[in-house]
Parts: C-alpha cells; sequence; structure tokens
C-alpha cells in the first residue's frame, strides 16, 4: 500500500473481537483511503472473511456517470464497488442499499432524499441532519439485520459489529470532534462500535495517496473529468449538499441544472431554504447573473430515473408537510459585490 504520511489513530480496536465488519463506503476520496488502510488491517488479523462492505445509495442525488471526450467516468455507486474490490472483496460481499418506498405496482421504488425533503417540509441543517440518519445511516442498520437474526441464533449472544467510516477531521469541525473509536449502539441483539481510521490524515495527504492508488478518484473533484487536477468540488457527497461550501454549491448548480432548479421547486413550495443563509433560488439566479466556477460538464439528467425523481418530488409537494417551514432564516450573505441573497 502507498506510504502514509498521517499520523495513526491513537486506537485501533481488537479486529478478532467482531463477527461482522462493515466499511461504509461513499465512493469519495476518503472511503478509498479508509478502505485501504482498514483491509490491511483486516488481512493482518486474519479476518477478512467478517468484512462486508456497504454504500448507502442517494440514487439521482448522487454524482452520476459522464462522458466527456469520448471517455466514460463511473458514478458514486459505482466507485464505491470499485474501491470494495480494488482491496480485495468479492462482488458479493459489497452490497448498496438505499431508501425504498411503495410504487403504483407494488413493486418498491428508490425514495429519494429530495422526496423525503419535500414530505417533511424542511432542508436538513447543522443542527438537524437528518438526512445523514434517515439515507444512510438507518439503511446500513437494516441491512445488518438479517445477518444479525442469523449469527444471534448461532452465537447465543449479541452479535458485534463494527462499523468503519472514512470521516476525517479536516472535513470539518463537527467531524473534527468524533472519537477515533466509540461505541454507538447496545441492546440485546447487536452491539455497534465505530472506528474512523484516517480520521488524522490531512486532505493533501489524501490526494497525495491517490497519485498512485489502484481506484480513480470521483470526477467532480476536478475542474473537468480525467484532470487530475483536484479544482471541482471539495466534497463528493449529495450532488447539492445542504452542508456544502458556496463555491460546491455554484459548482454543483452549474453542472446539474435541472436537479438544482427542482431544489427551488421544493424551496418556493415549503417556504424553507436551501440553507439558513442561501436560498438556491437566489444561489441561481446569482450563477445565472453574476458568474460562477466553470461547471466543465452539464450532466444531461435527461433519463427515466430523473423523471420519477420529478414525478415523486411534485407528488410529495402536493401533501402537507410534517414540519412547518423554519422561518428565522438570516438575512443571507454576500456572493459578491453588488449580489446579496436575500430571504
Amino acid at each position: 500500500m502507498p506510504s502514509r504520511t498521517a499520523t495513526r489513530p491513537p486506537r485501533t480496536p481488537d479486529l478478532t473481537s467482531y463477527d461482522l465488519l462493515a466499511p461504509q463506503l461513499s465512493g469519495g476520496k476518503d472511503s478509498a483511503v479508509m478502505m485501504a488502510v482498514f483491509m490491511e488491517e483486516a488481512r493482518t488479523a486474519g479476518v477478512a472473511d467478517r468484512v462486508i462492505s456497504y454504500h448507502s445509495s442517494l440514487g439521482v442525488l448522487e454524482w452520476p456517470p459522464v462522458v466527456f471526450d469520448g471517455i466514460r467516468y463511473p458514478g458514486v455507486s459505482e466507485l464505491a464497488a470499485l474501491q470494495s474490490s480494488a482491496f480485495g472483496m468479492p462482488a458479493d460481499r459489497h452490497l448498496e442499499v438505499t431508501h425504498t418506498m411503495p410504487g403504483p405496482d407494488g413493486i418498491r421504488m428508490p425514495h429519494s432524499l429530495l422526496t423525503e425533503i419535500a414530505l417533511y417540509g424542511r432542508f436538513p441543517r447543522k443542527g438537524s441532519p437528518y438526512c445523514r440518519k434517515s439515507a444512510k445511516e438507518s439503511m446500513v442498520s437494516s441491512a445488518w439485520t438479517p445477518i444479525v437474526r442469523q449469527l444471534g441464533r448461532e452465537l447465543g449472544r449479541p452479535v458485534r459489529i463494527l462499523k468503519v467510516m472514512g470521516l476525517r477531521s479536516d472535513e470539518g469541525p463537527d467531524r473534527k470532534k468524533h472519537a477515533v473509536f466509540r461505541t454507538v449502539q447496545v441492546n440485546g441483539s447487536r452491539i455497534v462500535d465505530e472506528w474512523l481510521p484516517v480520521k488524522d490524515w490531512s486532505t493533501a495527504a489524501v490526494k497525495e495517496w491517490h497519485t498512485d492508488a489502484p481506484v480513480p478518484h470521483a470526477w467532480t473533484y476536478d475542474s473537468v473529468p480525467g484532470a487530475g487536477d483536484w479544482a471541482g468540488t471539495s466534497r463528493c457527497s449529495c450532488s447539492l449538499c445542504v452542508f456544502a461550501s458556496r463555491h460546491d454549491v455554484l459548482l454543483s448548480i452549474g453542472r446539474r441544472p435541472r436537479l438544482a432548479s427542482l431544489y427551488a421547486e421544493v424551496e418556493q413550495a415549503r417556504g424553507d431554504s436551501f440553507r439558513a443563509d442561501w436560498r438556491i433560488t437566489d444561489l441561481i439566479r446569482h450563477a445565472e447573473q453574476c458568474g460562477a466556477p466553470d461547471p466543465g460538464v452539464v450532466c444531461p439528467d435527461d433519463g427515466p430515473e430523473f423523471t420519477a425523481l420529478k414525478k415523486q418530488v411534485r407528488a410529495a409537494l402536493k401533501k402537507k408537510p410534517r414540519k412547518e417551514p423554519e422561518l428565522a432564516r438570516r438575512a443571507g450573505r454576500a456572493l459578491c459585490d453588488g449580489c446579496t441573497v436575500h430571504s
């Protein structure tokens, strides 16, 4: 494995004490590094056969695959699977999970996070990041249930699970506060611990590792797919993330204008703002009239999945929201000279 230039975490759990080792792969740059570090530890401990990797898919809201200059670049879900296989996991030991709902023909269909936002009536906030719980953590936890039932019967005790994630301190103050190792759930059927093996890696170290990594990084990190300049979005989560920087949101609006317009529909119908300080309606106007980063590539978003998302979101907007909008929005922050985002 490439040499690492970051400090090892202060505590490495005993991997042999767990019945299921469950790395969570986002498809982003950090989860690839995490998988490399973790699988090295798992093989050293002789427990690689206990590993099942998971990806919580956000469906249409994720960065999709694109074709640029005749070359196809994979989307986030595909990258997550590549990250798993690159470090020795068989295809049947990587699971993609997503939130679903009953469809009109009785067959379950994806239930988008944007649809959930429309039904809820409010966008996620720093004080209420429900998107992480409903669209990611709870999906993986539910996927463990069949394994917990089977192993629980065989073992006659709670199943011990180690959730392994690629969160890093450099990503923000909230993630800096996360413990490298902690217990997150204890009940009669399971005991779940969480380990962040690359928490202290710097962003520079992660990018350096990707220089000769066995798996590509997501195209959205670059100014154009394949550039390798890390001049695109700084993170690879939802294409339009309420926790992203202004630069990232403006760049995402340019890269996925049809998706941005759908977010604006939700914002206008519910009255809540995309962020407490920025309305996406105003960010779109700013991008059109005052300037925004060159998107480099534009996703058409013209397939059946996007069409289904629009129908689902618009149907949700016809229903009464579960929560009234947060009306105490701040006045906004200036985007540039003479251009201010107002409520």
